[in-house]
Protein backbone atom coordinates (compact mmCIF):
# COMPACT_ATOMS: atom_id res chain seq x y z
CA UNK A 1 0.00 0.00 0.00
CA UNK A 2 1.16 3.50 -0.82
CA UNK A 3 0.22 4.76 2.64
CA UNK A 4 2.57 2.25 4.30
CA UNK A 5 5.39 3.14 1.90
CA UNK A 6 5.00 6.83 2.68
CA UNK A 7 4.84 6.26 6.45
CA UNK A 8 7.99 4.14 6.29
CA UNK A 9 9.72 6.82 4.20
CA UNK A 10 8.76 9.43 6.83
CA UNK A 11 10.49 7.34 9.50
CA UNK A 12 13.58 6.89 7.33
CA UNK A 13 13.73 10.62 6.55
CA UNK A 14 13.52 11.39 10.28
CA UNK A 15 16.39 9.02 11.05
CA UNK A 16 18.49 10.38 8.18
CA UNK A 17 17.60 13.99 9.10
CA UNK A 18 16.48 14.76 5.53
CA UNK A 19 14.44 17.88 6.25
CA UNK A 20 13.09 18.54 2.73
CA UNK A 21 12.00 14.92 2.24
CA UNK A 22 10.48 14.77 5.72
CA UNK A 23 8.43 17.95 5.31
CA UNK A 24 7.27 16.92 1.83
CA UNK A 25 6.19 13.45 2.98
CA UNK A 26 4.38 14.92 5.97
CA UNK A 27 2.55 17.24 3.59
CA UNK A 28 1.65 14.24 1.40
CA UNK A 29 0.28 12.41 4.48
CA UNK A 30 -1.73 15.48 5.42
CA UNK A 31 -3.18 15.73 1.92
CA UNK A 32 -4.12 12.03 2.00
CA UNK A 33 -5.86 12.46 5.36
CA UNK A 34 -7.79 15.49 4.07
CA UNK A 35 -8.87 13.58 0.97
CA UNK A 36 -10.00 10.66 3.16
CA UNK A 37 -12.02 13.05 5.32
CA UNK A 38 -13.64 14.54 2.22
CA UNK A 39 -14.49 11.05 0.95
CA UNK A 40 -15.95 10.06 4.32
CA UNK A 41 -18.09 13.21 4.30
CA UNK A 42 -19.54 12.08 0.97
CA UNK A 43 -20.20 8.57 2.32
CA UNK A 44 -17.33 6.96 0.39
CA UNK A 45 -14.65 4.58 1.74
CA UNK A 46 -11.03 5.74 2.26
CA UNK A 47 -9.13 6.37 -0.96
CA UNK A 48 -7.66 3.41 -2.79
CA UNK A 49 -4.11 3.41 -4.16
CA UNK A 50 -5.48 4.33 -7.61
CA UNK A 51 -7.28 7.33 -6.11
CA UNK A 52 -4.10 8.34 -4.28
CA UNK A 53 -2.22 8.41 -7.60
CA UNK A 54 -4.66 11.05 -8.79
CA UNK A 55 -4.06 13.05 -5.61
CA UNK A 56 -0.30 12.82 -6.15
CA UNK A 57 -0.62 13.97 -9.76
CA UNK A 58 -2.66 16.95 -8.61
CA UNK A 59 0.02 17.83 -6.05
CA UNK A 60 2.72 17.59 -8.72
CA UNK A 61 0.74 19.76 -11.12
CA UNK A 62 0.34 22.42 -8.42
CA UNK A 63 4.09 22.43 -7.85
CA UNK A 64 4.84 22.62 -11.56
CA UNK A 65 2.64 25.71 -11.78
CA UNK A 66 4.49 27.19 -8.79
CA UNK A 67 7.85 26.49 -10.44
CA UNK A 68 6.76 28.44 -13.53
CA UNK A 69 5.65 31.39 -11.40
CA UNK A 70 8.83 31.36 -9.32
CA UNK A 71 11.00 31.18 -12.44
CA UNK A 72 9.14 34.14 -13.96
CA UNK A 73 9.52 36.06 -10.70
CA UNK A 74 13.25 35.37 -10.44
CA UNK A 75 12.91 33.25 -7.29
CA UNK A 76 15.30 30.43 -8.21
CA UNK A 77 15.63 29.13 -4.64
CA UNK A 78 11.85 28.66 -4.30
CA UNK A 79 11.65 27.06 -7.75
CA UNK A 80 14.40 24.62 -6.76
CA UNK A 81 12.52 23.77 -3.55
CA UNK A 82 9.35 22.99 -5.55
CA UNK A 83 11.36 20.84 -8.00
CA UNK A 84 12.72 18.82 -5.06
CA UNK A 85 9.16 18.26 -3.82
CA UNK A 86 8.08 17.16 -7.31
CA UNK A 87 10.90 14.60 -7.38
CA UNK A 88 9.96 13.25 -3.94
CA UNK A 89 6.25 12.90 -4.79
CA UNK A 90 6.98 11.49 -8.27
CA UNK A 91 8.85 8.60 -6.69
CA UNK A 92 5.46 7.21 -5.59
CA UNK A 93 3.89 7.34 -9.06
CA UNK A 94 4.20 4.50 -11.54
CA UNK A 95 6.46 5.07 -14.55
CA UNK A 96 4.89 7.61 -16.88
CA UNK A 97 3.93 6.48 -20.37
CA UNK A 98 5.76 7.86 -23.41
CA UNK A 99 3.85 9.81 -26.07
CA UNK A 100 3.89 6.76 -28.35
CA UNK A 101 2.48 4.55 -25.59
CA UNK A 102 -0.23 7.15 -24.88
CA UNK A 103 -1.18 7.27 -28.58
CA UNK A 104 -1.41 3.46 -28.69
CA UNK A 105 -3.56 3.42 -25.54
CA UNK A 106 -5.85 6.09 -27.03
CA UNK A 107 -6.23 4.10 -30.24
CA UNK A 108 -7.08 0.97 -28.25
CA UNK A 109 -9.59 2.87 -26.09
CA UNK A 110 -11.27 4.36 -29.17
CA UNK A 111 -11.55 0.90 -30.70
CA UNK A 112 -12.82 -0.58 -27.42
CA UNK A 113 -15.55 2.03 -26.97
CA UNK A 114 -16.42 2.29 -30.65
CA UNK A 115 -16.05 6.07 -30.38
CA UNK A 116 -17.01 7.83 -33.59
CA UNK A 117 -16.84 11.52 -32.76
CA UNK A 118 -16.43 14.21 -30.13
CA UNK A 119 -19.62 13.15 -28.33
CA UNK A 120 -17.80 9.93 -27.35
CA UNK A 121 -14.74 11.69 -25.88
CA UNK A 122 -15.97 11.16 -22.29
CA UNK A 123 -16.22 7.39 -22.83
CA UNK A 124 -12.67 7.23 -24.19
CA UNK A 125 -11.22 9.33 -21.34
CA UNK A 126 -13.14 7.18 -18.83
CA UNK A 127 -11.56 4.00 -20.20
CA UNK A 128 -8.10 5.60 -20.15
CA UNK A 129 -8.55 6.79 -16.54
CA UNK A 130 -9.65 3.34 -15.43
CA UNK A 131 -6.71 1.55 -17.05
CA UNK A 132 -3.88 4.08 -16.79
CA UNK A 133 -4.45 6.10 -13.60
CA UNK A 134 -1.20 7.71 -12.56
CA UNK A 135 0.62 6.66 -15.70
CA UNK A 136 -0.33 9.47 -18.07
CA UNK A 137 -0.98 13.20 -18.02
CA UNK A 138 -4.71 13.36 -18.77
CA UNK A 139 -4.48 17.05 -19.67
CA UNK A 140 -2.22 16.17 -22.59
CA UNK A 141 -4.11 12.96 -23.30
CA UNK A 142 -7.45 14.73 -23.69
CA UNK A 143 -5.96 16.92 -26.42
CA UNK A 144 -4.64 13.82 -28.16
CA UNK A 145 -8.05 12.10 -27.86
CA UNK A 146 -9.74 15.19 -29.29
CA UNK A 147 -7.31 15.19 -32.23
CA UNK A 148 -7.86 11.46 -32.82
CA UNK A 149 -11.65 11.79 -32.76
CA UNK A 150 -11.80 14.86 -35.03
CA UNK A 151 -8.94 13.86 -37.32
Amino acid sequence: MLRDDINNAVKEAMKAKEERKLSTLRMVNSTIKNADIDARGQGKPPLSDADLLGVFQKMIKQRQESVELYDKGGRAELAAQEREEIAIISAYLPKQMSDDEVKAAISAAIAETGAAGMKDMGKVIGVLRAKFAGQMDFGKASGMVKAALTG
